[in-house]
């Protein structure tokens, strides 16, 4: 009997009614096995390439622009579709205990979105949804606060409280 798998597996049901959501069990026997980890990084970075970024440490889960990502942005900013992907992709890296790399991914977006304006149409994602994929609160606090110094204009951000945002730190 043949069952439909995932790339990037969650506890939730996605727009493939066939896929099962994963159980906790079966998340702890994969965070177990060295082999389907290294996978799972395999994947990850697959995916990163397609969007036209580069895992440059798997330590820290560090990021850079590949060599082709003109093209590849240019894609993701014409296909929103990709927007969930890097959702379900940023929520599994959570689930698989990689919360350092959903950091940097969320970062990544955030900076190309806000700071140097490549993926305008990938803004609203990274803010709306992006960010609150973060299971760290300290760091998606410190992402919040990020993406309300670089948003133009900040009087219009509302993605956390002013008051807060002023006073972080």
């Amino acid at each position: 009997n043949f069952l439909p798998f995932r790339l990037f597996p969650l506890r939730e049901p996605g727009m493939n009614w066939r896929a099962k959501p994963l159980t906790c069990q079966e998340i702890q026997a994969f965070r177990k096995s060295k082999e389907v980890m290294d996978r799972f990084i395999r994947a990850y970075k697959l995916m990163l390439g397609f969007y036209g970024i580069n895992l440059v440490n798997e330590e820290t889960g560090e990021l850079v622009r590949a060599e082709n990502w003109r093209e590849r942005f240019e894609n993701l900013n014409r296909f929103s579709h990709n927007n969930l992907r890097i959702t379900r992709i940023l929520k599994c890296l959570g689930e698989m205990g990689y919360e350092d790399y959903q950091v940097h991914l969320v970062k990544f977006f955030l900076t190309e979105t806000l700071v140097e304006e490549t993926l305008p149409n990938v803004k609203r994602s990274a803010l709306d949804y992006f960010l609150f994929t973060v299971r760290n609160k300290e760091k998606r606090r410190e992402l919040v606060h990020y993406a309300w110094q670089h948003f133009k204009p900040q009087s219009s951000f509302v993605w956390g409280p002013r008051d807060k945002l002023q006073k972080y730190r």
